[in-house]
């Protein structure tokens, strides 16, 4: 799939991941619009790598361009 063809599905809470990578990452995910100390925090997107947990995510070039993305389930 497509990065147009898998937003609308990490919108809707799907976990992605693109067959490409060949290491520790488990998913791609969207964390909703939250609140910190009182302020509004805009969704971003987060990864879950294996043994480290998650940590914010900015798709690349490639990774917006590429055809390999996957729905986890």
């Amino acid at each position: 799939m497509t990065f147009e063809e898998i937003l609308p599905r990490l919108k809707s809470g799907a976990k992605v991941i693109r067959v490409g990578w060949s290491g520790a990452e488990l998913y791609v995910k969207l964390v909703g619009e939250s609140e910190i100390d009182g302020e509004r925090l805009n969704p971003y997107l987060v990864i879950n790598v294996e043994g480290e947990g998650y940590t914010m995510f900015t798709p690349t070039v490639c990774d917006i361009l590429a055809n390999d993305w996957e729905i986890v389930e």
